[in-house]
């Protein structure tokens, strides 16, 4: 196994249809019109030196290293910035080239270290490359005179370090920063011989700049200024792996490159469909959980949660369970028993998990993370357009006219997708934002959203229809696309009732606070800019009209006609990794794989056929629902696959009450987690280097997951589970992953062309992948939705059932943070705890003097759940009335603070409208300081591995 190597084309691809011929170096090559010489004759297999140039930005022309002759053109030009025509002859390799070339290569050295057999790129490091590529053999001008070698490192970043000694200001960094992220985070400063890259003026170095750490600098730089600490600490890595992110919905696919079983570094892989060669700080640098000191890599069992843990074998684990599991299910009947999947494992150890609940338990009482988080999304799109996912890819983007951003913050939640999306923007689509906060894409570098509507917490389905209200008001719905595709007898009542006056902005401007004006403004502009996409997230979801919203998002996008086609679409922006694999496994207690009702017969029997079971009709326990059980005596048995749903899920008092009346908890999990307090059983989990198999992101891409190392607790997720099955006396005998994608593949239709082989093959593929689409589906809906007709559905506003009040007038929301993920198992166990180790509370100017807090002053929180305590951070992001934080940390306790409320149709909890009171506090509580202690020891062992 040997290091995966990807070409550098030196420029992008030209998207042209056209094509043109020409010869290099009397090789002839067709390309298509607008592609640069350089990438020309690299696709001809002809090598160009070039220092400036990559595919991953616009050609820059700076080094003249890449300079070509052309007949009939006077001088050398650069091959990256001249484009090709039809019959050019280009020669590559001349007398006068190779002269240019060792001179400009000689200038270059001539102020550069000679330190290569102890630099951590040798080997690595493209100026080394192409001084070899040129034949510089020599540097006439000596090192004596002004130089920059004498410039110090800056370490401050716990990833990666800045060596400006070793720097040829080729901009390639700038500008990644700047075309591939978006945040212009770097800059040159000085001119000619004092030119010097720099983390912003304003800055004295790049941890206190800035820069989001998302690597793309690291990755641009042709030698060792910016380099991997990482690389500097174990060495050039050997071999790679391509792999995919375990963070967020993106889906990222990597290289995981190691040195025997030390994984040295994460590179973004170009190839990947879903990041295109980019990365965030998450993906890139924080995988450093998987080898922390935190780990438990041997089961353990207890009693009781009261008594101390006690380490056995496998072997016992396992017994233990099933025995404790049939022993519940004697005495307590057969639903009294029941598991939650994991949105974080894969898509085949999840299937196992309900296969085990399905076969092995004998009821249905299987839920998964998605409840809490996107559960809206499936009832929502299956209901209006029949299928439970997101219609587009990400690549759609790139045509999109008008992106309407709701309830979302892709900067801080999907990094990766907002830097595409930022792109398109620069380039000239417009944006308008829905949310009751100023997210970064309102304003941030040279990208402003032309309206921001910041409604008020709990009034999406107001806001939403009031858009549709001026659309069909105004004549601007798209009939020929409406009668087409479309039930005309559903949109002719739909349009009845969103035409009505008390739907108008001017009448809902009472309700949500936003102008009547820009919601027209708004309006307008998505029905008739052009391709309009709709992205949205948790702030839409996680509330008590969640599928409500998602129906009239569906509706706006179909009176519009804005589905079926590349630039369009309703695109739901999943938190966690596999949460769209997750629920496409069958995971909730009312579905088979493939979103098909337990109740139908034609489905189960195919499980029961291929299974040996008999599968029972009847639906099973949702998560609040196992908690109300457990609470009343008659939920006794659960088995929790990788989440912790004391941290996670709503009202924490309630949870633990329901989790302590458990007779048996059984946590499966990396680490010692929240909800592990009150487990009797531990089994360590596997992280996702240490696996096989395949996750499926937000835009439906079925990624695989590659085993990198041997899993260090000594089985893979699904191993676990299956061993736990066997042990329950389950016929469950599979050898490798690819065998639970084969059995998931022959039993639900959207999957059944899904191979590993056809993995390998195409990288991705995204879902349906049948006979009707046998490469997959990146566009969804093209000629007809998958129920036929689209529906439109009356999303009727009803205010929530959490008001303010004398003594709660604050509306609490929640999100997340770019340096953090989801309740901070993970992160929290990396130096990304440098930028973010304590959740803070947002709150308004006005609202804080109101109260007599200042910036930093600790506050309490308090609802009618319960109450918490933390430090407030004075902004005008939030509005007067509007607070908010972040759950990453335990020590929060958010949602201590969240209510059981949920939506009407999924019990999705409503975490982003909750009732609060703000008062001055003398600081943390007995128990937050303890966890408090714990993350400034973690902080303060960063800072120290960030020093070294």
């Amino acid at each position: 196994m040997s290091l995966v190597h990807e070409i550098d084309y030196g420029t992008p691809k030209s998207r042209a249809e056209k094509t043109v011929t020409l010869t290099v170096d009397g090789f002839a090559v067709t390309v298509p019109e607008g592609t640069s010489v350089m990438r020309a004759a690299t696709e001809a297999g002809i090598g160009v030196p070039k220092l400036c140039a990559t595919d991953m930005m616009d050609a820059y022309g700076s080094c003249r290293l890449c300079v070509v002759e052309v007949e009939g053109m006077r001088g050398t030009p650069a091959s990256c910035t001249t484009p090709v025509v039809e019959g050019m002859k280009v020669r590559t390799q001349t007398e006068r080239l190779k002269a240019i070339r060792k001179g400009v290569m000689e200038l270059y050295i001539s102020d550069h270290p000679l330190d290569c057999l102890t630099c951590a790129a040798n080997g690595d490091c493209e100026l080394q490359t192409q001084a070899g590529a040129v034949g510089l053999r020599e540097v006439r001008y000596g090192y004596e005179g002004e130089n920059h070698l004498g410039k110090a490192k800056d370490q401050s970043n716990p990833y990666f370090q800045f060596d400006p000694s070793k720097c040829i200001v080729c901009s390639r960094c700038v500008r990644a920063c700047g075309e591939v992220q978006g945040t212009f985070a770097l800059t040159v400063d000085g001119r000619g011989f004092d030119s010097l890259i720099s983390a912003g003026t304003s800055y004295d170095d790049f941890l206190s700049s800035e820069c989001v750490s998302c690597g793309a600098c690291v990755q641009a730089c042709p030698t060792a200024t910016l380099q991997e600490k990482s690389v500097v600490q174990i060495g050039t890595p050997d071999r790679s792996v391509v792999t995919t992110c375990a963070y967020c919905g993106v889906g990222c696919s990597f290289k995981a490159e190691m040195r025997g079983d030390e994984l040295v570094r994460m590179v973004p892989y170009k190839d990947g469909k879903a990041n295109r060669g980019h990365s965030c700080v998450k993906g890139r640098f924080a995988f450093g959980y998987a080898t922390h000191k935190d780990r438990i890599l041997n089961p353990m069992i207890r009693d009781h949660y009261s008594q101390p843990w006690r380490e056995v074998s496998w072997e016992e684990a396992f017994a233990f369970s099933a025995a404790k599991i049939k022993d519940i299910q004697d005495r307590h009947g057969r639903g009294s028993v029941g598991a939650i999947s994991s949105s974080r494992c894969t898509n085949e150890e999840v299937y196992l998990v309900q296969k085990l609940v399905r076969a092995g338990f004998g009821n249905n009482n299987i839920d998964t993370c998605a409840r809490v988080c996107h559960s809206p999304t499936g009832y929502g799109l299956k209901t209006t357009f029949g299928t439970s996912a997101g219609t587009q890819d990400f690549d759609s983007v790139e045509y999109t006219d008008v992106a309407l951003v709701i309830g979302a913050n892709p900067t801080d939640g999907h990094p990766v997708f907002a830097s595409r999306l930022k792109k398109r923007l620069r380039e000239g689509a417009k944006l308008i934002v829905i949310d009751p906060r100023r997210i970064d894409l309102v304003r941030t570098p040279h990208v402003e959203a032309e309206h921001h509507l910041a409604l008020k917490p709990g009034t999406n389905v107001a806001m939403v229809t009031a858009l549709a209200h001026v659309i069909v008001t105004e004549g601007l719905v798209n009939e020929s696309f409406v009668r087409e595709r479309c039930d005309w007898d559903d949109f002719q009542e739909w349009a009845a009732f969103v035409a009505e006056e008390r739907h108008s902005p001017e009448a809902v401007e009472r309700v949500t606070g936003v102008p009547a004006e820009e919601v027209r403004k708004a309006a307008r502009l998505y029905a008739t800019g052009g391709n309009g996409a709709i992205y949205y997230g948790l702030g839409v979801t996680e509330h008590s009209q969640g599928s409500t919203t998602v129906m009239a998002i569906a509706n706006l996008a179909m009176v519009t006609g804005n589905i079926g086609r590349v630039g369009v679409g309703v695109n739901p922006l999943r938190g966690q990794n596999n949460v769209q694999g997750s629920c496409d496994m069958g995971s909730f207690p009312h579905e088979l794989p493939g979103y098909r009702h337990i109740s139908t017969d034609e489905v189960r029997s195919i499980y029961e056929d291929l299974w040996g079971v008999v599968i029972d009709k009847e639906p099973g326990l949702r998560i609040p629902n196992m908690f109300d059980a457990a609470v009343e005596g008659t939920f006794k048995g659960l088995y929790v696959q990788g989440e912790d749903i004391l941290q996670s899920d709503p009202d924490t008092k309630h949870v633990s009450a329901g989790l302590a009346a458990l007779e048996l908890l059984i946590v499966h999990d990396l680490f010692l987690n929240e909800t592990a307090n009150y487990a009797n059983v531990f089994l360590p989990g596997s992280s996702f280097l240490e696996k096989d198999g395949t996750f499926t992101n937000a835009e439906r891409r079925i990624n695989r997951v590659r085993k990198v190392m041997a899993p260090r607790n000594g089985l893979a997720d699904w191993e676990v589970t299956q061993r736990l099955a066997q042990a329950m006396g389950l016929d469950m005998n599979y050898g490798h992953p690819s065998e639970i994608m084969a059995e998931i593949a022959a039993t639900t239709p959207s999957f059944a062309n899904v191979t590993y082989d056809l993995l390998e093959r195409m990288g991705s593929v995204q879902w349906p992948c049948n006979e009707t689409f046998p490469e997959g589906a990146p566009i969804m809906h093209v000629d007809e939705f998958m129920r036929g007709k689209g529906k439109f559905v009356i999303t009727e506003y009803v205010p929530t059932d959490e008001r303010t009040g004398p003594r709660f007038p604050l509306l609490l929301t929640t999100g997340r943070i770019l340096s953090q993920y989801n309740v901070g198992a993970q992160t929290r166990r990396t130096q990304n705890v440098l930028w973010h180790d304590e959740d803070v509370l947002e709150i308004h100017p006005h609202d804080a003097e109101q109260r007599g807090i200042r910036e930093s002053d600790w506050v309490r929180l308090d609802s009618r759940s319960g109450s918490t305590s933390l430090r407030a951070r004075i902004t005008t992001r939030v509005a007067p009335g509007v607070v908010y934080t972040t759950f990453h940390h335990p020590a929060t306790q958010a949602n201590v603070i969240t209510t059981d409320f949920s939506d009407w149709a999924t019990n999705c909890p409503e975490y982003k409208v909750t009732a609060v009171q703000i008062s001055p506090s003398n600081g943390p509580t007995d128990w937050q300081e303890d966890y408090r202690e714990l993350t400034e020891e973690s902080r303060r062992i960063a800072v120290a591995e960030a020093a070294e």
